[in-house]
């Protein structure tokens, strides 16, 4: 399978005419100390993809994929917000997976593991999966989004502009943009030039006094994501 992205490249192709990937199989890890879901290993033609699976068993299609920023990792923004999240909706019967990027900041390749990963979840019986990034990875959820109707939702969290204006292409399916009106990483513009990029249905929520790993406004952002996640997913 091949897969690709607009921007960032030289000659102006998209990535599914520069590079691909494919999904062999999974292997059971251990998770990192510390970490909750169950570790699992997507073997793929561009190396393996680490991943933390939350609550696969039972029925329902639905699922919600968390994408870190530009330094990897399981954690995301805002204390920890991804695994406290996974594990939420998990007990409520929504399957959720963590990835970490094989190639941290490279904006190709992760929209690749993002992808894998979907797949996956499709291939487990969750053909619809709602993707949620932060920062570096607001731009690579909105990017792959563009390559697999299986994303049926995309959560970007003080996204980068790089890689969203893939966001055009979203429609029907519906975006919701966050971003901490204190951001002094990404400015709260980004986030406002990427809502006004998209097409309805769209929604745009920003946090007085809050920075750019949201922490200021955790309770009232996981409470955003709790509701919004789940009904998303399943549109």
């Amino acid at each position: 399978m091949a897969l690709g992205n607009q921007e960032g490249d030289e000659d102006g192709k998209p990535l599914y005419q520069r590079l691909s990937i494919e999904l062999q199989g999974i292997e059971k890890e251990s998770a990192p100390d510390g970490e909750t879901g169950a570790g699992l290993g997507l073997q793929t033609t561009r190396g393996p993809i680490h991943t933390l699976l939350h609550g696969a068993e039972g029925d329902g299609e639905t699922a919600v994929l968390f994408a870190p920023g530009a330094r990897g990792g399981f954690g995301g923004p805002a204390e920890r917000l991804y695994a406290d999240l996974a594990e939420a909706l998990a007990a409520q019967g929504v399957t959720c997976m963590r990835i970490d990027y094989r190639h941290a900041a490279n904006l190709d390749e992760s929209t690749l593991d993002v992808l894998a990963a979907v797949w996956h979840l499709a291939s487990i019986g969750r053909p619809r999966t709602a993707v949620v990034g932060h920062s570096f990875g607001g731009g690579v959820v909105i990017q792959a989004s563009r390559y697999s109707t299986n994303i049926r939702a995309v959560a970007a969290l003080s996204s980068q502009t790089l890689g969203a204006r893939d966001v055009v292409l979203l429609a029907p399916r519906p975006l919701l943009v966050v971003h901490g009106e204190a951001d002094d990483v990404l400015p709260v513009a980004n986030g406002r030039q990427v809502y006004d990029w998209a097409f309805d249905p769209k929604q745009l929520v920003t946090y007085p006094g809050a920075k750019h790993g949201l922490r200021e406004a955790r309770p009232e952002l996981r409470a955003l994501l709790m509701e919004w996640l789940p009904k998303a997913a399943a549109s």
